[in-house]
């Protein structure tokens, strides 16, 4: 009897091994980037409003015609008032806009003169400088900052996955 409860018991306290899959995955990436040299340029419209009351329109003013290389201009509207003694109110506004230029042509990344717009925005080319990224047999990153306009991006994703 004695002999059947060792058995059994051993039997009972005897641990299966577990059957379980697991995956291990990393994942490692580095991105490098230097800004490139751009400009953005946005043409401003010439523009002419009048506004009123109490008044009388006697010539009607308005916009020039857009020649190439010459401003726009404008002719001016003639008012007289409505009634001589009444009170009035008038606004005459005009605006020059930018005169048509010719195409901004690149050389070698670069811009040799910017259009003289109403709005530019311009970025300079960044410098690569010491910029460098590598990652080593462990999955570790060593990232080197560059100059003005760079960026350095690591990631590292490890993921264990149990079924």
């Amino acid at each position: 009897m004695r002999r059947f409860f060792f058995v059994s018991c051993l039997t009972f306290f005897a641990v299966n091994p577990a059957s379980a899959d697991i995956q291990h995955q990393i994942q490692s990436s580095i991105q490098l980037t230097v800004n490139g040299a751009a400009s953005q340029a946005t043409r401003l419209p010439s523009t002419y409003s009048v506004s009123g009351s109490g008044i009388n329109l006697d010539t009607v003013g308005g916009l020039g015609t857009l020649t190439a290389g010459s401003a726009v201009g404008y002719t001016p509207a003639a008012y007289s008032l409505a009634n001589d003694g009444d009170s009035f109110s008038f606004a005459e506004t005009y605006i020059e806009g930018d005169d048509a230029q010719s195409a901004t042509e690149l050389t070698d990344g670069a811009t040799a003169g910017l259009p003289a717009f109403g709005s530019v925005t311009t970025t300079a080319a960044g410098s690569a400088g010491d910029l460098a990224g590598t990652i080593t047999g462990g999955g570790v990153l060593e990232l080197t900052p560059g100059g003005p306009g760079t960026t350095a991006t690591g990631q590292v994703i490890l993921s264990i996955t149990t079924n």
